[in-house]
């Protein structure tokens, strides 16, 4: 009807039009209150949101660990003394309409779902926000007190605890903390910071530790994408920043230190420097460590990087918000011990001699623990967020990189991001390959347990439900 009378006003044509009554009094309705009743004007010092917009929340709970604890990350166990940055549970609360999901990061190294669900449920329970819009990532660094049975020895129960409790606090403060934001993306990169780890050496072994003088080539490839997904308030003051990329949290200013690691330090160095809250999602990176740059050079790096794609970054819409979590299925693998034993017992004898004895005692006491639950099913979490065109698929492992980039290039999604270790951990996911070519990443332990072609089965998965997402 409104093209109609466009039509024929432009023309300069009398025409008699006929509308029913209720309708053409709706018409001239909605035309008046148009015209004659004004948007909202904004008081002094305030902005008027965009219709549809976000409404983000952020928090930042402070960790406190000591001296007496386990640092989780080695084979054995170790401790640190003092501390370098600050160890942290980053929640960003994100809220469009009635739809709200929370993204959390966690500075340790892993946690395991019977951590987490009750954890999840229990926001759910405080905050109204479905445990399956919650992702809770761990930025895996090797540097903050035990959270999980790993090798030789378990985890730090009051550390834990806080943890826990951070994550809680973290989510329930963020989302008692929502402003109307606008929402910024950039994919940027960061070539330098790590590469591919698992590298083919001359005598046919999987480089882990010790001598690099007999390196081949690399057995994979390197995923060096630095998205950067930036929520600014109405005055466009940065209020949340998420950023992501694909290396190993591994790396200390100050040796024998707690810390939150490369990424972050980078984080927080970049909160006094830019403003806002900085969080920092692990990527597909069980494959992937930096194995040449300093850490104080790694984090120079990495802040550059981060600012580089930050002044490109561009308004996106954000024409929906959702999440989906599910459950997957999967097997403990079934492993032959004499086989085990020697993969472990050669490379440690020729590459780590002085711990070659203690080491293998470690592995071998996993997999008399792991020996008689070969073949048992266990249950983990899939997850995927969708941001407007940016999604973020959670696994429960240390993805295999390869794995990560075929859900990427499988995605239906312009931009897809990986956070592994995402509500659970189940060890390593290598690819296929990976298990043919072997190396640590696939010896059996409570590192490494799931049955060849989990990694795949789950990417397989991921992109369904990404695809399921975005219909």
């Amino acid at each position: 009807m409104i093209h109609l009378l466009r039509d024929l006003a432009w023309r300069n044509q009398p025409a008699r039009v006929t509308l029913p009554r209720g309708r053409l009094a709706l018409f001239f309705a909605a035309f008046l209150f148009s015209v004659l009743i004004p948007p909202p004007i904004a008081a002094p010092g305030e902005s008027v949101a965009p219709s549809g917009a976000l409404r983000v929340g952020t928090w930042a709970e402070e960790l406190e660990a000591d001296d007496s604890m386990i640092i989780s990350g080695g084979i054995t166990a170790g401790k640190a003394t003092g501390q370098e940055g600050k160890l942290r549970c980053v929640a960003t609360v994100i809220e469009k309409g009635k739809v709200r999901v929370a993204i959390v990061a966690c500075d340790v190294l892993m946690l395991k779902r019977d951590t987490l669900d009750p954890v999840a449920e229990e926001i759910e329970r405080t905050t109204g926000i479905p445990s399956t819009h919650i992702l809770i990532n761990c930025t895996h660094t090797h540097h903050a007190p035990s959270t999980v049975r790993l090798h030789g020895y378990g985890a730090d129960d009051v550390f834990t605890k806080r943890v826990e409790r951070g994550i809680m606090d973290a989510v329930r403060k963020a989302a008692s903390n929502l402003v109307d934001c606008r929402f910024s993306f950039a994919l940027g990169d960061e070539k330098t910071v790590g590469q591919n780890s698992r590298v083919l050496l001359d005598d046919g072994q999987i480089f882990w530790i010790g001598p690099r003088t007999n390196f081949v080539r690399s057995t994979g490839p390197f995923d060096p994408e630095l998205p950067v997904l930036a929520f600014r308030d109405m005055d466009d003051h940065l209020r949340a920043l998420i950023y992501n990329h694909s290396t190993h949290t591994i790396g200390l200013r100050q040796g024998g230190k707690r810390s939150p690691s490369i990424y972050g330090l980078a984080a927080q160095e970049l909160e006094t420097e830019l403003g806002g809250q900085f969080t920092f999602l692990e990527g597909a990176s069980g494959s992937t460590h930096n194995l040449v740059l300093t850490a104080d050079e790694s984090i120079r790096r990495l802040k550059e990087a981060v600012r580089r794609t930050v002044e490109k970054a561009k308004p996106h819409e954000v024409t929906k918000l959702a999440a989906l979590k599910r459950p997957f299925k999967f097997r403990i693998r079934r492993f032959d011990e004499s086989l085990e034993s020697a993969a472990v017992d050669r490379y440690c004898r020729k590459y780590a001699p002085s711990v070659a004895e203690a080491f293998g005692n470690v592995f071998k006491n996993m997999r008399r623990e792991l020996a008689p639950v070969q073949g048992e099913e266990r249950e983990t979490w899939l997850q995927v967020i969708r941001i407007g065109d940016v999604a973020i698929v959670g696994v429960p492992a240390e993805y295999f990189t390869q794995l990560g980039l075929d859900i990427k290039n499988r995605s239906p999604f312009r931009y897809t991001y990986i956070a592994e270790l995402a509500n659970d951990w189940i060890g390593y996911l290598p690819n296929l390959e990976g298990h043919k070519l072997g190396g640590y990443q696939v010896w059996t332990g409570y590192h490494s347990y799931a049955e060849p072609g989990t990694g795949e089965r789950i990417a397989d998965e991921a992109v369904a439900m990404l695809k399921e997402l975005a219909r």
